[in-house]
């Protein structure tokens, strides 16, 4: 309010005098929604502004303002970078095309890095046509032509045409982005794959070692407790053979015996 009016901020209502007095065209107290708003508007230096969104839910009020809040955010640090660079996945189209170009020239593993960023890098334009709807494999054909012709120097700027569908000049089209904001993407992006790249081995929780803990072998019942149970004793394939065939086992009637057959005795 001190900014929209040109006021001075006080910690008393004593001693007040003119210099310190904010000035608005006019003032009024409007209801919007549920809430009520002091407005003041035609103020001499307009430093500052109100927006006051509006919508049929709480979860669509709260999307609103991040989007907002991400639009100004873009306009901040774009005027603090003071550099833009064109969006829809432009600058990653020219940078691998950069890097497979580039990786001719290098011999040995060294080549099979740089090829694998170079396509890394091809997911943020194939992440825009999948999430249009579009075929991302005719557009990131398209891409792939027209970054590769050295004859054209605007190439550079070509991108996804989320509208349309297929490929434009996203840098007339209005498709902006700070270029620091890009810089920091790529230089995040690739420490974390290094940090990822260096774990040599990946520690676990090893399975308990208490006789009465969940999981432990042997052992039925709720929660890993209960009762001791024994194993059925198995039987080697190779003292069948040597027996004849299956062992038979069991009480018979009187008068009763195995009979020997294919089988065995």
């Amino acid at each position: 309010m001190a900014k929209a009016s040109n006021a001075t901020i006080q910690t008393t209502t004593s001693g007040i005098f003119d210099e310190v007095l904010g000035t608005c065209g006019t003032f009024e107290e409007r209801q919007v929604g549920d809430e009520r708003f002091n407005v003041f508007e035609k103020c001499k230096e307009r430093l500052t502004s109100t927006l006051v969104l509006r919508g049929g839910s709480e979860q669509f009020i709260a999307e609103s303002e991040r989007s907002v809040h991400d639009a100004f955010m873009v306009v901040k640090h774009c005027l603090q970078s003071h550099a833009i660079v064109a969006g829809g996945g432009a600058v990653e189209m020219g940078v691998s095309n950069f890097l497979r170009s580039y990786a001719t020239s290098i011999k040995g593993k060294g080549q099979l890095i740089i090829t694998a960023f170079a396509k890394a890098l091809e997911v943020i334009p194939r992440q825009l046509c999948d999430n249009a709807g579009y075929d991302s494999i005719d557009i990131l054909s398209a891409l792939r032509k027209i970054h590769s012709c050295s004859d054209k120097e605007d190439a550079t700027w070509y991108g996804v045409d989320i509208v349309k569908g297929g490929i434009c000049d996203t840098f007339e089209a209005g498709v902006w982005e700070p270029r620091d904001n890009k810089c920091n993407s790529v230089v995040a992006a690739t420490e974390a794959a290094c940090t990822i790249l260096s774990i040599d081995e990946t520690v676990i929780n090893p399975k308990t070692q208490d006789p009465g803990g969940a999981g432990s072998p042997g052992l039925t019942g709720r929660f890993g407790g209960g009762k001791m149970t024994k194993k059925a004793k198995t039987i080697n394939p190779m003292d069948v053979a040597n027996m004849g065939g299956v062992p038979r086992s069991g009480n018979l009637s009187p008068g009763i015996s195995y009979m020997k057959g294919r089988g065995g005795g």
